[in-house]
């Protein structure tokens, strides 16, 4: 018999603790008001160290371990649970809606749109992903295609691309090239939350979300805080554990971008989109992690029944904590807005606050979110404005054209949407998902509407 070679996969380098996530780790406890000094000597110990080592993984992971036990800074004015019940106890006072009385075909109608909408500001956001605001701009403007208008072209200088860092070698993601939504890890979960509501019901648990990735969804198709908790649940650490263990990347948008479909099944009903968002959320991440995707889910469900923009994000609002860290960032947007703020300006006070060089600002949920709120704002209801204004300003681009253009895509419905947008993709979105791998994305809207429809009685 001959001799295997056996290999540990949880000790590749893309399960270990780094260097990175040390500091990811600092600043999230910075961020949620504890107090760090305590560990701060072990922090600088630990990164002087190899975490390759055994030994000092093992040291790596009581140190995250510790940081879960570290008490809030006394008089941090926040209050952010991460279990539903408390989560819904710290709501403001919610404005009513008007009731969803639309027909299956007015349904339909949104319900492409939000398909389409966010498929293509997805695509468009997605070459410049990981590419700095100059970056972004400095591509644009040697083709004199600045501000962003279109889908991101193929024409530029090799050198400058490579420069800039976009990914020329993959033409599809280009206007000269496109011929459908690439897959993408932001509409993979779209998909993911169509196919856990409708194998499982609208009365589907956090444990299903986690069976339904593990049995669907190869690990390295997820990224981050699904990566760890994917690891945590392998490893048999259930949901809510799985969220908050060794996961420095537990208040990261991941969540976020995993809420789109759980508004779409719930038309005019935000109250239980955001809950359908908390079951697939609280799996993963916690607080404002949490909250970034019940806001979304809420913002959609509300998106049917509403058209002013401000009323839309305010019922996404109205589904989180009032103190909340997020909540407090979207309001000052509002505010921003409100008081005659131009776009460049907004900005212009986002990046006082968010610095996109770091990683843990470039991908975290509040960060994002103000620019999805930026977007949809300033954007004034102009879809192709609305996702170049998410993608232009760096960050999270496929995210935030994404999330932008479902909002705006639902509220405006398909036939608003501009062909020069929406007719690259020829109908057609692949996934990496069990089942899904290439869909139609009429088809995908004629299955929400069904679905919505099952889920009302």
């Amino acid at each position: 018999m001959s001799t295997i070679t056996r290999r540990n996969w949880s000790r590749q380098p893309w399960l270990l603790i780094d260097q990175g996530m040390l500091d990811v780790e600092k600043q999230q406890c910075l961020d949620e008001g504890r107090e760090f000094g305590r560990l701060e000597a072990e922090f600088v110990a630990l990164k002087a160290l190899d975490l390759a080592v055994e030994t000092n993984q093992r040291r790596a992971e009581a140190f995250l371990d510790d940081t879960q036990e570290l008490p809030l800074v006394p008089g941090t004015p926040q209050r952010e649970p991460s279990d539903l019940a408390g989560i819904r106890a710290e709501r403001p006072t919610a404005g009513a809606l008007r009731a969803c009385a639309l027909t299956d075909a007015e349904l339909r109608e949104k319900a492409l749109g939000a398909w389409l909408g966010r498929s293509c500001g997805c695509l468009l956001g997605k070459p410049a992903e990981g590419r700095r605001s100059a970056q972004i701009r400095r591509y644009l403007e040697a083709q004199g295609r600045w501000p962003l208008d279109r889908y991101f072209s193929l024409q530029a200088a090799p050198e400058l691309a490579q420069e800039c860092g976009f990914p020329v070698a993959w033409p599809a993601l280009f206007e000269e090239g496109i011929t459908c939504m690439v897959e993408d890890d932001d509409t993979n979960y779209t998909a993911t939350g169509l196919a856990v509501v409708k194998q499982c019901g609208a009365g589907f648990t956090p444990d299903d979300v986690a069976r339904f990735w593990l049995s669907n969804i190869p690990i390295l198709h997820v990224c981050t805080a699904e990566r760890i908790a994917y690891k945590n649940l392998v490893d048999g650490v259930p949901p809510p554990q799985s969220a908050s263990f060794r996961n420095v990347y537990r208040e990261w948008i991941g969540a976020q971008i995993r809420a789109d479909f759980f508004g779409y099944v719930n038309p005019g009903c935000p109250e239980r989109a955001a809950e359908f968002a908390w079951r697939d959320a609280a799996i993963s991440h916690v607080k404002n992690g949490i909250y970034g995707e019940m806001w979304v889910a809420a913002m959609l469900a509300a998106a049917y029944v509403a058209d002013d923009i401000e009323t839309v994000i305010r019922a996404g609002l109205a589904q989180i904590p009032a103190s909340s860290r997020l909540t407090q960032a979207v309001l000052h947007t509002l505010d921003l807005h409100r008081a005659g703020h131009t776009y460049e300006q907004a900005l212009a006070d986002l990046r006082t606050r968010w610095d996109e060089s770091r990683g843990h600002d470039w991908c975290h949920t509040i960060s994002n979110a103000e620019i999805v709120a930026i977007a949809l704002l300033w954007g004034a209801k102009d879809y192709g404005r609305t996702i170049c204004y998410a993608v232009m300003p760096g960050f999270d681009t496929d995210c935030n054209g994404a999330t932008a253009g479902s909002v705006l895509g639902l509220i405006l419905g398909a036939a608003a949407l501009p062909s020069a947008w929406t007719r690259p993709l020829n109908d057609t979105l692949l996934t990496g998902v069990a089942g899904y791998h290439r869909v139609s994305l009429a088809q995908m809207a004629d299955e929400t509407v069904q679905l919505a429809r099952k889920i009302a009685g």
